[in-house]
């Protein structure tokens, strides 16, 4: 038995063809928002990045061939991972200090905030940086990029370096690791000035030399 056909007659004309045009319509309409009411929900639904490693008031030692290069101290340290690359992010900020082979610092970094990539070893610290060699040069700039690898700091920033006589600023900055051979890409100028008793420079109250401990007791 052949199926049979049903034909509708609407004032005496064939609507079949109408009918089924509509109900596609209607149907690619119902998709289409269906589709974007996935997308949305996608969207939101998507899960947050979280950290597999979170600490608070953290403390670390870095080491090499069992000396005790660097001393890190933060008050949060988060870790992530996603797809092979891993970083550390440090929101709240970090102190960073560099040893000799008699654990006398010879450098420092602070920021208001960082993050680490851990196998490339390469730091970026932002936000209120300060960089202090052991003779007391003080760098102040936004931004700075340690490479580990490299032994090497460097920026592209506006600088400011502080020096117990003088002010230099200037754009772009790149040192060894220890900041004892600096120098600044674009210098703009030179200021000397003449340093308190209370280590604050004359004629600008809130610039103020910052001094490097000689040592730091770490336990091993």
């Amino acid at each position: 038995m052949k199926p049979r056909r049903c034909v509708f007659k609407l004032f005496g004309k064939s609507v079949l063809t109408d009918k089924i045009a509509a109900l596609l319509g209607g149907a690619a309409f119902l998709f289409y928002g269906c589709v974007n009411d996935i997308e949305t929900i996608k969207a939101f639904s998507e899960p947050e990045q979280l950290p597999i490693v979170h600490a608070y008031n953290y403390e670390t030692t870095f080491t090499d061939s069992g000396v005790v290069r660097f001393f890190m101290k933060t008050p949060e340290l988060m870790r992530f991972e996603s797809e092979g690359q891993s970083f550390d992010e440090f929101p709240q900020g970090l102190e960073l200090i560099k040893f000799d082979n008699n654990r006398q610092i010879i450098s420092s970094i602070t920021a208001r905030y960082a993050k680490r990539f851990v196998k490339e070893k390469r730091w970026e610290a932002r936000n209120d940086v300060v960089a202090v060699n052991a003779a007391g040069d003080t760098l102040k700039t936004d931004q700075l990029f340690w490479d580990e690898r490299a032994g090497r700091i460097y920026s592209d920033q506006y600088v400011r370096i502080v020096r117990p006589d003088q002010i230099i600023t200037g754009i772009g900055f790149e040192s060894d690791q220890s900041m004892e051979n600096w120098r600044i890409r674009n210098p703009r100028g030179t200021i000397y000035v003449q340093v308190n008793p209370d280590n604050t420079a004359a004629g600008d109250s809130a610039m103020q030399e910052t001094r490097v401990p000689q040592a730091l007791e770490i336990q091993p």
